[in-house]
């Protein structure tokens, strides 16, 4: 299980800045998820999310994409999905409510036909 620092070690002045810190980010992610099968988290101008959409069109797959800002900003609300996922790169995606990681872990997914 990945460590992560206790709630409880978190002074009181920076308690609520912590625990709510791009809620509506995690919040939207969070309802995408239990609302479809396949959910892709993204940013514009990366290719990995590029391709991940591409394989699952291929499959001919129907999936809902979000995407936070581009190399140039929406950096805090993608910090504050990898803070809440522990995934650290993107895409994010998910198949029936469960991370399975980026787009080479999809293709792995795609290439045994366990998906």
């Amino acid at each position: 299980m990945r460590k992560t620092f206790s709630q409880e070690n978190l002074h009181p002045n920076i308690s609520k800045k912590v625990l709510e810190y791009h809620k509506e980010v995690i919040n939207e992610v969070e309802e995408a998820i239990k609302e479809n099968q396949i959910v892709i988290v993204g940013m514009r101008w990366n290719d990995a999310v590029w391709q991940a959409k591409r394989n699952f069109r291929k499959a001919g797959k129907k999936f809902k994409y979000l995407e936070y800002g581009s190399y140039t900003n929406g950096w805090r609300k993608r910090l504050a999905l990898k803070m809440w996922s522990g995934w650290p790169t993107f895409p994010m995606i998910f198949i029936d409510q469960k991370l399975i990681g980026g787009n080479s872990d999809l293709r792995k997914l795609l290439k045994s036909d366990k998906l």
